[in-house]
């Protein structure tokens, strides 16, 4: 591993309740670990008897459906990414019963170089009405839960356009972050082609190349790094970047994600591609009249409409589902024309 200085270690408090979780933790909007926040669920019991002990467990609660399964060969050493031209990745994709990928997996890890197999983000009320409904986040009784389970799997660092809070419920998992403005220096893979849908960086962070990739040791200045144990949770603010580390041979987390303050909003990451499209190829100079258009009118803190009447105000009116409505048409006629 290429030296770098140990992380910071992410704040921790114990279990908290609801009204300290959404009126002192999300608005400080900083990665917390919730140490215990969800010992008492009966899938972490099931999960402390051992690994056997929570397949049997999973297989009670029953599913309804198929589940998609990741693998990896054992030469990738767990980690889900791109092959190495960056055309496609190093995993392939199917569809089974749970039952028949736990059984394989536990078959997989009697093996001294298992495949890495994974089962990634399937919605619980879907997939196991059972297991969600006994297994519930009351700081979080309207989001919908997501399952995530598999060995010793290494997710690259990506970030979520959404607030998340991620309950370890059986084995041991790592997490890495890094603030949202060290964007420039974690090095992201295509944009088009991502192995969960946000962009991705490329850099390994437990054995970065800083030859290839000499701004990461920039970006490792501001990392924060927490194990949780089975469990234990951690909150993930909206679009801090996380690479997570599953360490033992059964692995599973469900978590929550979700967005404020709007239900209708247009997709954020759809603009920034339109973004890319209009002013990327600009020269610098009309690309800085556009940076500062974009600052008055989308990112400054002032309202750009406070000087129209209100009759007048038009696309600079306050928010309404309505407005939004509004201007997504306009610019699908616009694109059109």
């Amino acid at each position: 591993m290429t030296w770098l200085s140990e992380p910071l270690a992410i704040a921790e408090t114990g279990k908290a309740g609801f009204t300290e979780f959404h009126e002192h933790i999300r608005p400080a909007a900083k990665p917390l670990v919730m140490r215990g926040l969800v010992a008492d669920w009966p899938c972490v019991a099931a999960g402390q008897r051992g690994d056997r002990a929570m397949v049997a467990y999973l297989n009670e609660c029953g599913t309804t459906r198929p589940v998609t399964a990741l693998a990896a060969a054992p030469s990738e050493q767990g980690r889900l990414f791109y092959n190495p031209q960056l055309t496609g990745f190093n995993f392939i994709k199917g569809q089974g019963q749970l039952a028949k990928f736990l059984g394989d997996l536990m078959d997989e890890n009697a093996k001294d170089m298992p495949h890495a197999m994974s089962v990634q983000s399937e919605v619980l009320r879907i997939v196991s009405p059972r297991f969600a409904q006994a297994n519930r986040l009351d700081l979080l009784p309207d989001v919908e839960g997501r399952i995530w389970l598999g060995n010793r799997v290494r997710t690259a660092t990506h970030y979520d356009l959404s607030e998340n809070v991620a309950c370890n419920v059986a084995g041991r998992r790592r997490f890495i972050l890094f603030p949202p403005e060290q964007i420039s220096n974690l090095y992201l893979g295509p944009l088009e082609l991502t192995p969960a849908g946000t962009p991705t960086s490329l850099v390994d962070p437990i054995n970065p190349d800083l030859e290839i990739y000499p701004r990461f040791a920039e970006a490792w200045k501001y990392s924060q790094t927490a194990t949780l144990e089975p469990g234990d949770a951690i909150y993930i603010p909206y679009g801090w970047w996380h690479a997570v580390d599953s360490l033992d041979t059964l692995n599973i987390l469900v978590n929550y994600w979700w967005n404020n303050p709007h239900e209708v909003m247009a997709p954020p990451y759809d603009a920034l591609l339109h973004m890319i499209a209009a002013f990327r190829h600009l020269n610098p100079e009309q690309r800085e009249v556009w940076r500062n258009i974009a600052e008055y009118f989308a990112f400054g803190e002032h309202d750009p409409g406070a000087h129209l009447p209100d009759g007048s105000k038009g696309m600079l009116g306050p928010f309404s589902p309505k407005l939004i409505s509004k201007m997504m048409a306009y610019i699908r006629a616009s694109m059109q024309r």
